[in-house]
């Protein structure tokens, strides 16, 4: 292998490789403005009450993103609407919320994505007035616990009820949390109640086993769901929360929303594998309304889908991440983006540089030949002696600059076979004298 060793050389070297290691480092520069910064090690996802069962999924995320090195905080509210809320503020900084369907679209919240719906809120009306209710309007004018405030239920039930021509002007509408409905409705101090419940919360079987209370079976909760997309009509089987009580005692028919993981637009894309995989992990194995890996599905439509998420969706768990840790996997492939371009450059330079050193080499030694010519075709005119010491001196000087020539092994032969020739001309001056 060939060194420098010399001024000359290191002068070579840095013609040809100054600005091979710019152009390196101008792709380098060039590929950081493409890079994410590293993933956070700490998200924050907004829930419900901790009764309710967003609080219950959200602890389970919480367990399995711990297994990949992040930490998921866990807040409280009072359900979907503070949630979006919570969402779009700057501070303090919420990541993921757990939505309700219908309670905005992308019209109304365009600074969010979503993750996709992931499973099915079933909504329960509960009544203590005589007789069965299959029609919503024989509410009217009666006491309806419709949830808090800023909850998914309020939201849900408004609808609901307004399509069916009850609203505060000619009804009582009570802004009851699930706990306190329940409370009211037992007491009689409500007609009817609202509850989106997931149906192992612990709520539910009470309700269904007091005897003073009754179910709404929606007659037209296929109506419900062509004026609502994102409702599903569902049956609650008899026997189906317990079949030695046989609660209900028959079935009933239900409208469910569609719940969905929403987040901001700019969470980091590094969260996309591990959140997917947690939705998965959590909500895949199906349920009372809803089959085995029905849900999470990558689809949305009230909110746009997140470009990295519909990825994980399609594609599967990303190759690095399937055998290592997620923050080293997350390196590994923020390096790729930086080391592809750079490499795409080098490789070319690899070979072009031994060419172009070569060139130059191979220039040199051509240019001095043709000197050497020069004065070769001037030894056919007649020399005086002053002519005779002009071209001995510019021999010389051949000779000296080539010696200064610094070549490869490979063209040692080319750089010998000049010197030959400088004294081929030196002697053939020497026979005309």
């Amino acid at each position: 292998m060939w060194f420098p060793h010399s001024k000359l050389q290191w002068r070579e070297l840095l013609l040809i490789g100054g600005p091979a290691v710019l152009l390196v480092v101008g792709a380098f520069w060039l590929a950081y403005q493409f890079v994410e910064p590293a993933p956070p090690d700490k998200i924050v996802i907004t829930t419900g009450s901790e009764a309710g069962a967003y609080y219950a999924f959200a602890k389970r995320y919480r367990h399995d993103l711990a297994e990949n090195g992040i930490t998921l905080e866990v807040l409280t509210s009072k359900g979907s609407v503070e949630n979006l809320k919570r969402l779009e503020q700057d501070e303090p900084r919420v990541d993921l919320a757990l939505m309700q369907g219908g309670i905005a679209d992308a019209k109304s919240a365009p600074n969010v994505v979503s993750l996709g719906r992931i499973f099915l809120e079933p909504l329960w009306i509960f009544h203590r007035l005589d007789g069965e209710i299959d029609n919503l309007a024989a509410l009217k004018g009666k006491r309806i616990a419709i949830g808090p405030e800023g909850s998914g239920t309020r939201k849900l039930a408004g609808d609901l009820l307004n399509e069916t021509g009850i609203d505060q002007s000619n009804t009582t509408l009570l802004p009851l949390g699930s706990a306190e409905a329940k409370a009211a409705l037992e007491a009689g101090e409500a007609d009817a109640a609202f509850f989106t419940l997931a149906p192992e919360s612990p709520l539910v079987a009470p309700l269904l086993e007091n005897t003073q209370l009754k179910m709404v079976s929606l007659r037209r909760a296929e109506a419900y769901t062509r004026r609502f997309p994102y409702l599903s009509r569902v049956v609650l089987p008899e026997g189906a929360i317990d079949l030695e009580r046989n609660l209900p005692s028959h079935d009933v028919v239900m409208v469910a929303a569609q719940a969905a993981l929403l987040a901001r637009s700019d969470i980091h894309p590094a969260f996309a594998w591990p959140l997917i995989d947690a939705l998965k992990s959590t909500h895949a194995a199906g349920g009372m309304f809803q089959r085995v890996a029905e849900f999470p599905v990558g689809v949305d439509p009230e909110y746009p889908m997140w470009k990295d998420a519909e990825r994980m969706y399609a594609s599967g768990t990303p190759f690095f991440q399937r055998f290592m840790p997620f923050w080293l996997a997350s390196l590994i492939e923020r390096l790729i983006i930086m080391i592809v371009p750079i490499a795409t450059i080098l490789l070319p330079l690899f070979k072009l540089g031994p060419m172009i050193y070569e060139w130059r080499v191979r220039s040199r030694l051509m240019y001095w030949y043709a000197h050497l010519k020069a004065v070769e075709r001037r030894l056919a005119d007649p020399i005086e002696g002053k002519d005779r010491a002009a071209l001995v001196e510019e021999i010389e000087q051949i000779e000296e600059a080539v010696g200064t020539i610094t070549v490869p092994l490979n063209y040692s032969d080319r750089f010998y076979e000049l010197k030959a020739a400088i004294d081929l001309v030196r002697q053939r001056l020497r026979n005309r004298a």
